[in-house]
């Protein structure tokens, strides 16, 4: 594989919750930039009439990404008005899961108990989505997601904005970019609290992991031919998959995944 497991802070249990919320509040920030819930919906939506339900199950989701937004793109572009979106995650955003669940909507929802995404329980029927948080996962992990998927016949949409393309030996250079990235989108944070402020323009702790967390991701995230040997022996006649790549400001790359039957 080209891919390499490097250190990402993001991974650490032991990094500070308040610190990794920051980091996602910022991927967040990117994801508006990148067009990222008009492709997830576009490519959620191709598989959706293989899943068992208009549910999503949304692995990995941190401080919630784009996937509220592409619930309510389904919704409203591709009047899927029934789809429900349950949000997950290892490490549950707590704040966040509180302030949704909350609402009382029973087409919203975050988890508060963690969910891996290697086995994610039977209960939780629907699309399973990973966006941008695949490339965490260590090869041997990441195959255990794509064999619990189709082991439990539920749909799978993977989905990256990380860009393996460059040498290997360059994955570096994308170090000062995006620590600069990480002032300049700060205040389109949201919420935007004082300690995101004052560790990005006093102390510039944010921009430094960021700008380490984003340069590690793309020489972690896996690559067409990376999933194909990730893939090797998964396809069946009960099961397919689908790979490629999507246009966009950013190398965007998908892997799907569905049952042949329809249920």
């Amino acid at each position: 594989m080209k891919r390499i497991h490097l250190f990402e802070f993001e991974d650490q249990p032991w990094f500070p919750d308040w610190i990794r919320i920051s980091l996602t509040r910022l991927i967040v920030v990117m994801h508006g930039l990148l067009g990222t819930t008009k492709d997830v919906a576009q490519l959620v939506h191709k598989i959706l009439r293989y899943s068992p339900n208009p549910s999503i199950i949304d692995l990995c989701s941190g401080s919630g990404g784009p996937m509220v937004e592409v619930a309510e793109t389904l919704k409203e572009d591709y009047q899927v008005k029934e789809v429900t979106l349950t949000l997950t995650d290892l490490y549950p955003n707590l704040d966040l899961a509180d302030n949704i669940n909350r609402q009382g909507t029973t087409a919203l929802s975050y988890l508060t108990q963690p969910i891996d995404a290697a086995n994610v329980p039977s209960a939780l029927t629907g699309i399973r989505t990973m966006v941008c948080s695949f490339h965490h996962m260590k090869p041997a992990t990441a195959r255990r997601i794509l064999v619990n998927a189709k082991e439990a016949k539920q749909p799978l949409c993977i989905y990256e904005i990380s860009d393996n393309s460059f040498p290997t030996f360059l994955w570096w250079i994308a170090l000062p970019l995006n620590f600069i990235m990480a002032f300049l989108i700060t205040p389109f944070v949201r919420p935007l609290t004082w300690k995101q402020i004052v560790f990005t323009y006093l102390v510039p702790l944010i921009p430094v992991f960021f700008a380490w967390d984003g340069a590690v991701s793309n020489v972690r995230t896996y690559t067409l031919k990376d999933l194909d040997v990730l893939l090797e022996g998964l396809t069946s006649e009960e099961y397919q998959w689908e790979k490629g790549t999507l246009p966009g400001k950013a190398k965007k790359l998908y892997l799907l995944g569905f049952p042949t039957a329809r249920p």
